[in-house]
């Protein structure tokens, strides 16, 4: 009986972690370059049930000896093992505006994703979806929180006007002369990506690999377009409908389990 109570329990954390992931789909379903992220659920190592049991050998000793025979496998419960962001590529929406920028993928093996590459405040490289830039004051092209986009030579782009053009290819033209080229990243397989906050993500020990001049890998930069978020609004609410019902579901079990063990306490052996 305590088992199904652990089986229970573990099915309401699981729905309840599994909310709180969708409704923060949810919650940046207008974001720019955002990834939904999905639920890997895994279930508890299983027990393997065996019957022990004693043998006596049909000789003149007699002898006992011990024999455990397979039951069969008994689940223990349920978790939720990790959020994995959904790589595809979002809606193109034009916005009008020169720093505005969107990735658009057209060529990528499976597993693959491509990035703008971003530095931060302490000099680390990280790497995001949503081309949603500004200029600062000294001219240089960052994100809305303040982190430098990339060259292709891993320098922050400073750009001497406001009225610049950014080709199909990345190439950045500065008035008329051309000024370098925003630096796009390959991840192999997106999973290893390390999801931070805010559409960035970061990587443990070698950085991303330039696609700039790769011919297995293609894409294009659409100047005055971001990439909108990928989140399905209408599937993100049924999932969420789905996981409050099981919630629902395991609660339920759970309070079956609690009458029972009040009832065997309190009348089960009660002397009359």
């Amino acid at each position: 009986m305590l088992r199904g109570l652990y089986s229970a329990a573990s099915g309401m954390l699981t729905q309840q972690r599994r909310t709180e992931m969708l409704t923060n789909n949810m919650a940046n379903a207008n974001t720019p370059g955002f990834k939904a992220d999905q639920a890997s659920l895994r279930a508890f190592p299983e027990l393997l049930l065996q019957r022990l049991e004693s043998v006596q050998t049909p000789t003149g000793t007699s002898k006992q000896f011990s024999r455990s025979t397979p039951i069969g496998s008994l689940n223990t419960g349920v978790y939720m093992q990790e959020a994995i962001p959904l790589f595809r590529q979002g809606d193109i929406r034009e916005t009008g505006r020169k720093t505005d920028i969107a990735l658009v993928d057209s060529n990528l093996p499976e597993n693959g994703a491509l990035f703008f590459t971003v530095q931060n405040e302490t000099g680390d490289v990280r790497y995001t979806r949503n081309g949603n830039f500004t200029q600062d004051a000294s001219g240089f092209l960052t994100t809305n929180e303040g982190y430098f986009v990339l060259d292709e030579l891993g320098n922050p782009i400073q750009l001497q006007n406001t009225d610049f053009t950014i080709s199909s290819n990345g190439t950045i033209i500065d008035g008329n002369q051309e000024t370098g080229r925003i630096n796009i990243a390959f991840a192999e397989n997106a999973s290893d990506l390390i999801k931070e906050g805010n559409g960035l993500y970061s990587l443990e020990g070698d950085p991303l690999q330039s696609a700039l001049n790769n011919p297995e890998i293609g894409f294009s930069l659409s100047q005055g377009f971001i990439e909108r978020s990928n989140v399905d609004v209408s599937q993100t609410m049924t999932e969420l409908m789905t996981a409050y019902r099981a919630f629902e579901a395991n609660q339920k079990i759970l309070q079956a389990y609690d009458k029972s063990m009040e009832k065997a306490v309190n009348e089960i052996g009660r002397l009359r």
